[in-house]
């Protein structure tokens, strides 16, 4: 395979425990189809991040057939199959339960599974309908996302306010996923979203946090939030910053420059950080910033408890970071006191998170990063191996719970 060619819909780039897994359902006679996003990026010419897995075969029966595979869910079962650091999610086919009975055979606490045509129609959108067998190279559309996929157009299976009553997360999936392909949603979507924005006040904020975080994974995650806007959703899921600042918007445009964000904690991290400066003014270069505290400022922590979904522990190391951002400013006073006083630094589990935004907000010279990055990266294995048990240490600690008080 020429790694310059532009990924298809064609075995060669399609990963092989995927196809691996739909061989072993179909060879013990069940249906097994690659469906949703993986079929749609490659199709675009995208890899895909990840592949699910549909088939009839029930989660029982999938365990059965799949190696290293497991069941999850209470309510919603299905299998995950783990290949190595990789975990493919398999589901059985469902069907909507407005088209059945608690008598229906195929009826399993909050499970009804269905035919591969009743579960592409219970999807979001036409394009994340399709389906795909790698073994007999056959593309299924059962709700014409093709033709959608050619027009570069984003359309709901059903009636959009139907299904944004069933789901209103899916109004939040279809802004994200217009921007991360570069597709229009159509003027049907658009106006159900905006009439049924409300709707998002009320749904689970797990969910909404892990949109926020596809939000900022974006290429510009300011245009999101624009869109966000124009369709009167921001004043619903995020009603900190439904105020616009030209400045605040400007910044999410450049998130991404100057240093590479992955994780939850790095992103909402900026997020705030970006926030602060041009809602709340904070000056980043004030020395009196190493006595602020955040999680004790009420204009900031609605943002980051109730709109972002950001966990405590979360909240406390973008603290503690915040803090110590004067202090990287001030690399030659802490070079002059020595090889404790900087160890005492990197055993903080903020510091590499402090390191992170001081890159990304140029707060250091090339000197100064290049020293706290060198100076990080070398520092003794057994400091790696303290800062290690620390971190678990604070994360048992969070996790035991309360005793209880003794009768009197």
């Amino acid at each position: 395979m020429n790694s310059s060619e532009t990924p298809k819909l064609h075995i060669d780039w399609i990963d092989r425990d995927a196809t691996d897994i739909v061989r072993a359902l179909q060879q013990k006679g069940y249906k097994a189809y690659l469906v949703g996003g993986c079929v749609r990026d490659l199709l675009l010419g995208k890899q895909p991040k990840d592949y699910d897995i549909a088939t009839d075969a029930l989660p029982r029966e999938v365990k059965r057939a799949v190696r290293n595979s497991y069941i999850i869910g209470k309510r919603f079962r299905l299998v995950l199959a783990k290949r190595g650091d990789d975990l493919f999610e398999i589901a059985t086919f469902r069907k909507d339960p407005e088209e059945s009975t608690d008598e229906d055979p195929d009826f399993e606490g909050d499970n009804l599974f269905g035919t591969p045509q009743d579960d592409a129609t219970r999807r979001d959108f036409t394009i994340n309908a399709l389906f795909y067998d790698p073994i007999k190279e056959d593309l299924i559309d059962y709700a014409g996302g093709i033709d959608d996929l050619e027009a570069g157009i984003i359309k709901v299976i059903g009636e959009p306010v139907v299904r944004f009553k069933e789901d209103p997360i899916r109004m939040m999936r279809a802004i994200r996923l217009s921007h991360m392909i570069r597709f229009q949603m159509d003027a049907e979507l658009k106006k159900g979203i905006a009439q049924m924005a409300a709707e998002l006040k009320d749904s689970a904020l797990p969910r909404r946090r892990e949109e926020f975080l596809k939000f900022l994974r974006l290429d510009d995650p300011s245009l999101a939030f624009l869109t966000c806007q124009d369709l009167n959703v921001l004043q619903y899921i995020i009603p900190s910053v439904s105020d616009p600042q030209q400045s605040f918007y400007n910044e999410l445009r450049e998130f991404h420059s100057h240093s590479a964000l992955s994780t939850p904690l790095e992103l909402f991290s900026l997020f705030v950080l970006t926030f602060l400066k041009n809602y709340l003014d904070l000056n980043l270069e004030d020395e009196s910033l190493a006595k602020y505290k955040v999680m004790e400022d009420e204009r900031v922590i609605p943002l980051m408890r109730d709109e972002l979904g950001m966990f405590k522990s979360e909240q406390m190391t973008l603290e503690r970071a915040i803090k110590l951002l004067p202090t990287l400013r001030k690399r030659k006073d802490i070079e002059r006191k020595g090889e404790k006083r900087r160890w005492a630094l990197f055993r903080m589990e903020a510091f590499p998170l402090a390191l992170k935004l001081a890159e990304k907000e140029l707060l250091l010279n090339s000197e100064d990063l290049n020293f706290w990055k060198t100076e990080y990266e070398n520092r003794p294995t057994e400091l790696i191996e303290a800062s290690k048990q620390n971190q678990q240490r604070r994360r048992r600690k969070r996790k035991r719970p309360a005793r209880k008080k003794k009768p009197d």
